[in-house]
C-alpha cells in the first residue's frame, strides 16, 4: 500500500509499472500486453490506448475492504458479528478507531490510484506530441475517460472524510502543501471536471463501446456530475444531468432484477459504470477477480460441489428486511438477501409469520444457505450462483462484475430533484419512480414526495456502495441511522483521518489528536 504523502516525495516520476490490455472476452485481461513504461515509444501513437488501459486496471483493482467500508454505516447493512475485525464492527456502530487499518487502506488506495491515473494522463499527453489531428482528438477522449475515473475517486474520499486533497498530478507535493479543499469545493471541482470531459466522450452506452467494451462514456460523466451536484443540493443541476441520460433514449432497466447482479446481467443497458472481472472462461490460468468472499455466507451447500463459501462480513440489516416485508416486496427482497433458517426464525419471532414463498434458505439456483454464527443473512447482490462459476473455479463470486452506477439510480435521483422543485425536459418524477417500481412488480404510484423517493431508493439500492448512508447524511435524516442499538449524531458523519496519515504529514504533527487539529494541520502545510 502506498502512502500519499510519501509518494509525493519519491524522486522522479511515479509511474504505472505495467499496462494491461483488454481481450476479446470484453473483460480486462491481465495476461496480455504488459509494457514497462520505460520502454514506451511515444512516436508509435497506435499504442496510445495502453495508458488508458492501465488506468482502467487501476480503477477496477479495488481492495476487498473498500466497498465494505463505504457501505457498512448505512441502516441497510450490518457488519457480521464475531471474528477478527472488531474495529470494522465498531465502525458499523459509529465507534471509530483512527488507527484501524481499513481507514488507512481506503485513503491510500484511492489516492494512490489517483496518482496512477494522473500518470496515465501524462503518458497520453506525451503520445499526443507525436500524433496527427485524429490522434490528438483520440488522446483527448482518453484523457476525458481518465478524468471521470479521477472524479469517482475524489467523490468517495470527500463523502468519507469531508475535507480532502484535490490531486491532479503524479508528484503532488505542491497540491498537498496547499492543504485540503472543503467537501463543497471538491464536489464543485468534480462537476467542473465532468463538464470538461462530457463533450470529448463518446455518445454511447458503455456496452456500445467497441475499443474498450463497458468503459466510460459521456453518460458516465453525467452520472458522476449528478452525484456531485446532489451532494451540493443543487437539484436543478441534478435534473439537467439526469435529463441528458434519460433523454438520450439509450438506457433501460434490465428486465430481471434477480439476474441483473449475476452473469446474465453483466454490461446490460442499465449499467453506466461497471467494474469488470474475469477468469476468461478458462478452468485454470490467470484471473482478474474482485474478492467477494467478505460478502458471502460462511456456511452453505452449493449446488455445484466445491464452490467456496464466504466470510459473513456484510449483512442486510433486520431493519431493512422488515421494511421490505412491510412493503410486500418480493423481487427485490429475494434478490438482495440470502436467508438462513436462523434469520427466518428470528423474523417469525418478531411476528413476521406470513413470509413470501421466496423467503427461504435456498436460492432459485439451488444454493442452500446454512446457519452460521456471524450473521443472520448475507448480501444477495454480491452473490454469484455456484452454477454460474467457470468449471473448476471455486472462489466465492469468482469473476463476477461489480455494478457501481446504474440507470435505476439515475431515475430515482431525477425523481428526487423534481420533488425538490427542479424542472425537467424528459419525464416526471412519477414516471421515473414507476419505471423502477414496475420492474420490481410493485404497483404504480402518483404524486410522489421526496420521502417516497428516498424510500424507493432504500428498497432499490440497498447494499450498494453506501448509497443509503450518503442519502441519509445529505438529507440530515440522522434518526434513520439510529437503529438496533446504534445512536448516530452529527459527529459520526465522517470517518476520522487515519492516524498513519497524521503521522506522515510533512510537518511536526505529533500533537494532532482530533480531526479539528488534523484539519488545521492539513490546511497549514505551507
Amino acid at each position: 500500500m502506498k502512502n500519499i504523502f510519501k509518494i509525493s516525495r519519491v524522486p522522479g516520476v511515479v509511474l504505472l509499472s505495467t499496462f494491461t490490455l483488454f481481450s476479446c472476452h470484453d473483460k480486462l485481461d491481465t495476461r496480455e500486453g504488459q509494457l514497462n513504461v520505460d520502454d514506451v515509444d511515444y512516436t508509435d501513437t497506435e499504442t496510445m490506448i495502453e495508458p488508458l488501459i492501465g488506468a482502467y486496471n487501476a480503477l477496477y483493482t479495488r481492495g476487498w475492504e473498500e466497498p465494505l467500508l463505504l457501505g457498512v454505516r448505512g441502516d441497510d447493512v450490518n457488519a457480521g458479528g464475531l471474528g477478527d475485525q472488531q474495529p470494522y464492527a465498531d465502525t458499523d456502530m459509529y465507534n471509530y478507531d483512527r488507527n484501524y487499518w481499513m481507514y488507512n487502506s481506503l485513503w491510500n488506495l484511492q489516492y494512490s490510484d489517483i496518482i496512477d491515473v494522473n500518470t496515465a494522463i501524462d503518458q497520453v499527453m506525451r503520445f499526443q506530441e507525436f500524433a496527427d489531428q485524429e490522434g490528438i482528438a483520440r488522446g483527448d477522449r482518453y484523457i476525458a475517460e481518465i478524468k471521470v475515473m479521477r472524479g469517482w475517486f475524489h467523490l468517495n474520499l470527500a463523502r468519507t472524510w469531508k475535507d480532502v486533497f484535490i490531486i491532479t498530478s503524479n508528484q503532488p507535493t505542491e497540491e498537498i502543501e496547499a492543504g485540503v479543499s472543503s467537501k463543497a469545493e471538491v464536489m464543485q471541482w468534480i462537476s467542473d471536471q465532468m463538464d470538461e470531459a462530457i463533450p470529448l466522450l463518446q455518445d454511447l452506452r458503455p456496452n456500445e463501446k467497441t475499443d474498450l467494451p463497458g468503459g466510460i462514456t459521456r453518460y458516465t460523466a453525467y452520472a458522476i456530475k449528478a452525484l456531485a451536484q446532489q451532494e451540493l443540493g443543487n437539484y436543478q443541476e441534478v435534473a439537467q444531468a439526469t435529463d441528458a441520460i434519460i433523454g438520450s433514449g439509450k438506457f433501460s432497466l434490465y428486465p430481471s432484477f434477480y439476474s441483473l447482479f449475476k452473469k446474465p446481467g453483466e454490461l446490460s443497458n442499465e449499467s453506466l459504470l461497471e467494474f469488470q472481472y474475469s477468469d476468461y472462461n478458462q478452468p485454470n490460468g490467470d484471473t482478474f477477480y474482485h474478492l467477494y468472499a467478505p460478502f458471502g455466507p460462511q456456511n452453505w451447500t452449493p449446488a455445484r460441489a466445491q464452490a467456496s463459501s464466504g466470510w459473513g462480513f456484510y449483512e442486510p440489516s433486520f431493519k431493512w428486511v422488515k421494511f421490505m416485508l412491510d412493503r410486500n416486496e418480493t423481487v427485490r427482497l429475494e434478490t438482495s438477501v440470502l436467508f438462513t433458517d436462523r434469520g427466518i426464525d428470528q423474523l417469525k419471532n418478531e411476528n413476521y409469520n406470513k413470509l413470501p414463498s421466496s423467503v427461504k434458505n435456498s436460492t432459485r439456483d439451488g444454493d442452500v444457505i446454512n446457519n452460521f454464527e456471524r450473521a443472520y443473512f448475507s448480501s444477495g447482490k454480491h452473490y454469484l450462483p455456484s452454477n454460474q462459476l467457470t468449471d473448476q473455479r471455486n472462489d466465492y463470486g469468482a469473476g463476477k462484475n461489480m455494478i457501481v452506477i446504474r440507470y435505476a439510480e439515475i431515475l430515482l435521483m431525477h425523481a428526487e430533484a423534481l420533488t425538490r422543485g427542479a424542472n425537467s425536459t424528459t419525464i416526471s418524477a412519477d414516471e421515473a419512480v414507476n419505471i423502477v417500481r414496475n420492474r420490481a412488480n410493485m404497483a404504480s404510484v402518483s404524486n410522489v414526495t421526496t420521502d417516497q423517493v428516498l424510500q424507493e431508493k432504500y428498497a432499490e439500492l440497498a447494499l450498494e456502495l453506501g448509497v443509503r448512508f450518503y442519502d441519509m447524511i445529505r438529507t440530515n435524516k440522522y434518526n434513520e441511522l439510529s437503529y438496533d442499538g446504534r445512536t448516530f449524531s452529527a459527529a459520526d458523519v465522517y470517518l476520522p483521518y487515519p492516524q498513519a496519515q497524521v503521522d506522515a504529514l510533512p510537518l511536526e504533527a505529533t500533537d494532532v489528536d482530533t480531526d479539528t487539529e488534523m484539519n488545521a494541520a492539513l490546511n497549514n502545510l505551507n
